[in-house]
């Protein structure tokens, strides 16, 4: 099962909206076939495990236990079944790590492996399984993306700069770990003075993959159209109380003032089968989510050498509660926290 977590992983930033799975056959303790979901849309896990398997081996498919990190689908997507795959291949056993929290599946793979004779075994390394897919897990179970905030600060606890000014905080090779963080999500936000003041593409120029979908929250429209988050090359929508179409690029989500802005942004992107995003900023929008207790994990870049209190009218960093620190990495002058929210739970 370890082998089908390692599988699975390689998956990561380009199955979304499916979840990352790896499965392994083996026969008498040998692994004769191995596989994971490589694309969205494209052949599943176990597909690839029994495509795997050579020539010679091929008899021995019937006498062999199949380890599949996510419970095999049920129904009719992008593919067909995985069941009916271990079902054709008369595979006798199946070891799985996690049930699948996706309504079209839930417990019906599992079903329908039983109710043709397959040994079933459920709950192997499952809350690896689980971790693995978080994104996953949280979209299905509370109907919300999961949620990754993301700042810089300096070394007293500022995260920019006063009013018209550009505070440059982290250095280029935590710059380049902040774009693999966005390819590794579906979506990324900032608030409107973030945008106004600093402008960014938001994209993953500096780590290959691809890049996230640019949100941007402008709720009376006030915004440059010649910003680089409106140059058309990445998908982009702003949420604003003004206008709502979505024939474009950008699109526009109208939202309102009488109710959380937080929670309505993620229902939208619930609608829209967004299943993360990383939240950049700026203070106000970061500190909205901590407040609304709607965030996953957190993870804060401090530049040790530079210190804001020499330039007045510095604004403070979001600061967060019900957090626990999980890691930490020093990068130069940067010391890289990873905190995550301690009052949700992915059951």
């Amino acid at each position: 099962m370890r082998r089908c977590l390692e599988l699975a992983s390689l998956g990561a930033g380009q199955v979304a909206p499916n979840p990352m799975v790896g499965a392994v056959l083996v026969h008498n303790d040998r692994i004769i076939g191995e596989g994971f979901h490589k694309r969205f849309g494209e052949a599943h896990a176990e597909v690839n495990c029994v495509n795997n398997v050579s020539e010679n081996d091929r008899d021995l498919i019937p006498g062999s236990t199949i380890y599949v990190s996510l419970e095999p689908c049920a129904h009719f997507g992008k593919t067909p079944p995985c069941a009916d795959l271990i079902i054709h291949e008369r595979i006798p056993r199946c070891v799985v790590a996690v049930r699948d929290p996706f309504p079209d599946v839930n417990g019906k793979g599992i079903e329908k492996l039983l109710a043709a004779g397959v040994d079933v075994k459920v709950g192997i390394l499952e809350t690896e399984a689980r971790e693995l897919n978080k994104r996953f897990f949280r979209f299905h179970l509370n109907h919300r993306p999961y949620i990754i905030l993301k700042w810089a600060q300096t070394a007293d606890g500022y995260i920019g700069a006063q009013e018209g000014q550009r505070l440059l905080i982290s250095n280029e090779y935590s710059n380049r770990l902040v774009h693999r963080w966005r390819s590794e999500e579906a979506a990324i936000l900032v608030g409107t003075r973030t945008a106004e003041l600093d402008n960014p593409a938001l994209t993953t120029r500096l780590w290959p993959g691809s890049s996230p979908v640019r949100l941007v929250v402008d709720m009376n429209l006030r915004l440059s159209p010649g910003l680089h988050l409106f140059d058309g090359n990445v998908k982009t929508i702003v949420f604003n109380t003004l206008r709502h179409d979505d024939s474009g690029n950008p699109s526009y989500y109208q939202v309102t003032h009488d109710t959380s802005l937080v929670h309505q942004i993620c229902n939208a992107l619930y609608q829209m089968k967004i299943q993360s995003v990383l939240v950049e900023g700026g203070a106000r929008l970061l500190q909205s989510f901590i407040d609304e207790q709607c965030w996953d994990e957190a993870r804060i870049i401090t530049n040790r050498e530079l210190y804001g209190r020499s330039s007045p009218g510095c604004i403070p960093a979001p600061e967060l509660s019900d957090a626990k620190k999980n890691a930490e990495q020093q990068m130069l002058t940067d010391t890289i926290e990873f905190f995550q929210n301690t009052g949700e739970d992915l059951r």
